[in-house]
């Protein structure tokens, strides 16, 4: 809008035309206008701001805009205010900037009846005032802006009397061809008006400011407020001679302080502010190096000595402020807290500001603190944790942040109304508990060293209602969970959530938002991951004790067992042992009583599979010239592998003994591996005779076979059987006349299996 009201501007006196366009705002800033008709914009009827400042009018043809509120003429180059009977028909008109070389009375006259809110004086150059001419005007806020070389003095006299608010910039007294008065001639101004009067740019020496104080003083001005002021020139005035009494001010403040000398009486200006015993006084970034204060009681409430370079000093002596409410001493050079906190003593301070110092307290300084001290700001100093130890009792609101506390001490006991805390920006490697505030509800520990949270934070701080600890290293471990959980389920209570919290550690987690990192409860509650596997373990028992009663589970694990031992022999057998001199593969041995058993499961059960498998029996092998022993003997060491087929009737029949007790005398020195146990029926211990002991010993270091009562459990026997049976030989041709059997089996590799079958009687 702005360039368009800008071309506006320029063809409005070659086209009346485009004034139709309804513009609300015009400004025509900085375009070198010098000439204006305001009935340009007569239909213009949304008109409400006109501003024509900073350019070079010098003449104005007058229209009466009655919706016009705001018009600005200031700082152009009328030689006389521009203002005619035109400009007081302008009913509406709010916000008026004028500017001229000369005023005069009558110019101001014609504008008497408006009630103006704001009337701005932009001079570039002033020629001439007409003394009297400003409290014609009626305006609530008058703002002088000064030419060099002015008469303030009198602009000032007559501004009180004009508005309720009164701004005067750019005063320098140092240029000035106009003297300031005799400090025995200030006059007394009568009908004042101004309550607010702000000064702005000012360059005067101590002299002047001692005067227009003293002038101000008997005023009705309540609030004086100077700023941007540098002071040059030597001091002739006796500031002792100043007249504190009949005045109604309330406020004063200086602000942005600079000094061209500084061979002044510094303890008089010090005096000069404390013995007017305002309600608020405020000096500050004013290089103050100290402030001394009378040596009786003072209504001060409001102190502000803030960005100088105050020391201890200033707290050496008494000072009696029995009033004061708030002080604020941010940006100093203090250093020693228990000192400040003898000063507040004897006060009634509420809030205290110490902000940006050299602070700190050593655990054997005593603090003394008011009672009503509420509010206190001790950022940026050098405290450590000690500072606990140094803080008035009802605090409410307390501000740590950018110091060097490394935990809050648990010993802290008297902070009970404590409401806010700021410990940001510090070394904290824990989230403080909340047992020695129990009031808390905003905690702020921002910026620190944080790794987890505490059991101690959850279980004291159920108060909080606003928690800020973005931005540090967060170690996403289960002591983290309690944690991000109130992050996510808080619903803002975490100030800057999720973005501030993010993890540092471990290293697979690094950079990851702490509401994107899942930790199962089951792994980080140890009581709930007990249960959990206690409850899987009765689970697993009842399985197993069902599958026990159910499907003869003991039975398969043992068979199970026996089939892996027997696996893990065979592949420990050397070549050496499988060259020895056999001719069978296996020699059975067996009770009649069994042959059933033996001749129908046992070597159909090993015949059918493909392969040439040699089975020593006795019948059909014995020597007629020899005995049963020998012939069974012999029968065992020409096989590779000697099955015994046990049951009660085998050990009961007194020539089967001998075939085990030989059996065993003949292949123990060689390995147990030769010698395979059946067990077809449950024999007693009982059963087995004293006398032989071999075979007692035999069953006890040999695991046997035991044949399953349930058919379907047939087929784990066959298997561990053939894998007992495992051999590679080289060449096993028998010479008995035999049946030759096939049994391969391809987990056997091809392997034959010669069988020897003896009938004991």
């Amino acid at each position: 809008m702005f360039e368009e009201v800008l071309d506006f501007s320029t063809d409005c006196q070659q086209d009346r035309g485009t004034s139709q366009l309804g513009f609300e705002f015009i400004f025509l800033i900085h375009v070198r206008i010098q000439e204006l008709d305001i009935k340009t914009f007569e239909f213009n009827k949304e008109l409400s701001y006109l501003d024509v400042s900073n350019n070079r009018l010098k003449s104005v043809t007058w229209f009466s805009l009655a919706g016009l509120r705001h018009l600005d003429l200031s700082f152009n180059d009328f030689d006389t205010l521009p203002i005619s009977v035109e400009t007081g028909n302008m009913s509406h008109l709010e916000t008026l900037g004028l500017s001229g070389a000369k005023i005069q009375k009558s110019d101001f006259q014609k504008i008497a009846h408006l009630q103006l809110n704001t009337v701005l004086l932009g001079l570039r150059t002033l020629s001439h005032y007409e003394e009297g001419s400003l409290p014609i005007l009626n305006t609530t806020r008058l703002h002088i802006v000064l030419p060099v070389n002015t008469n303030f003095w009198v602009l000032l006299h007559d501004g009180i009397k004009t508005s309720k608010i009164l701004e005067v910039i750019n005063i320098d007294l140092q240029k000035s061809q106009f003297t300031s008065y005799e400090s025995q001639q200030i006059p007394i101004l009568e009908n004042a008006k101004t309550s607010i009067l702000l000064l702005n740019k000012v360059d005067l020496s101590w002299d002047d400011l001692f005067l227009i104080f003293q002038l101000v003083w008997h005023t009705s001005v309540e609030y004086f407020q100077i700023q941007h002021v540098t002071f040059g020139g030597k001091v002739y005035l006796d500031h002792n001679s100043f007249d504190y009494s009949n005045t109604v001010m309330r406020t004063i403040k200086l602000e942005h302080v600079h000094f061209r000398i500084f061979n002044i009486p510094q303890e008089s200006i010090y005096l000069l502010f404390t013995k007017m015993d305002i309600e608020n006084l405020t000096i500050s970034d004013a290089q103050m190096p100290h402030m001394l204060f009378p040596m009786y009681p003072t209504r001060f409430q409001y102190l502000n000595f803030a960005n100088n370079i105050l020391t201890d000093d200033v707290f050496k002596k008494s000072i009696q402020l029995p009033h004061l409410k708030t002080l604020i001493l941010k940006d100093n050079k203090l250093e020693t807290l228990s000192l400040v906190s003898h000063f507040a003593s004897n006060t009634s301070l509420r809030h205290l500001d110490l902000s940006e110092n050299l602070l700190q307290h050593e655990n054997d300084e005593n603090c003394l603190w008011p009672e009503t001290l509420v509010t206190m700001n001790l950022s940026f100093n050098k405290f450590a944790d000690s500072v606990f130890g140094c803080l008035p009792r009802n605090i409410q609101i307390l501000d740590l942040n950018s110091n060097k506390i490394q935990t809050v001490p648990k010993a802290i006991t008297h902070l009970t109304s404590l409401r806010e805390l700021n410990l940001a920006f510090n070394f904290l490697t824990d989230l403080p508990g909340c047992s020695h505030f129990r009031r808390l509800l905003v905690l702020n520990v921002e910026m620190n060293l944080i790794l987890s949270s505490s059991l101690d934070f959850f279980q004291s701080c159920q108060e909080v209602k606003t928690l800020n600890a973005g931005r540090n290293p967060f170690r996403c471990t289960c002591e983290l969970r309690d944690f991000i959980q109130l992050g996510k389920y808080s619903e803002g209570m975490m100030v800057g959530w999720s973005d501030s919290y993010i993890c540092e550690y471990p290293l697979n987690l690094k950079g990851t938002q702490l509401k994107d990192v899942h930790l199962p409860e089951i792994s980080c509650n140890t009581g709930l991951l007990i249960v959990t596997i206690v409850v899987v373990m009765l689970v697993l028992g009842m399985a197993v004790a069902f599958c026990c009663l159910h499907f003869d589970l003991p039975w398969y694990l043992r068979m199970l067992h026996q089939w892996t031992q027997t696996w893990l022999r065979v592949r420990k057998t050397t070549q050496e042992q499988l060259k020895r001199s056999v001719q069978f593969h296996v020699f059975i041995s067996y009770s009649e009583h069994d042959s059933a058993w033996v001749k129908y499961e046992l070597i159909p059960s090993l015949e059918k599979e493909d392969g040439s498998v040699l089975i020593c029996l006795h019948e059909g092998n014995s020597d007629p010239g020899k005995s049963m022993t020998e012939d069974t003997i012999n029968c065992i060491e020409k096989s590779y592998k000697s099955i015994f087929v046990l049951s009660p009737s085998f050990v009961q029949t007194e020539w089967c003994h001998y075939e085990p007790y030989f059996a065993h005398h003949n292949l123990f020195h060689e390995s147990l591996d030769y010698i395979i146990l059946i067990l077809l029926e449950p024999i007693p211990l009982y059963c087995i005779p004293t006398r032989y002991p071999e075979l007692k010993a035999l069953m006890e270091k040999k695991a046997y076979l035991e044949w399953p009562k349930d058919r379907r459990k047939c087929g784990l026997f066959w298997a561990n059987l053939r894998a007992a049976l495992h051999v590679n030989l080289l060449d096993t041709r028998g010479t008995c006349e035999l049946q030759t059997f096939t049994e391969l089996n391809e987990g056997f590799g091809g392997s034959a299996i010669s069988l020897i079958r003896t009938d004991c009687l």
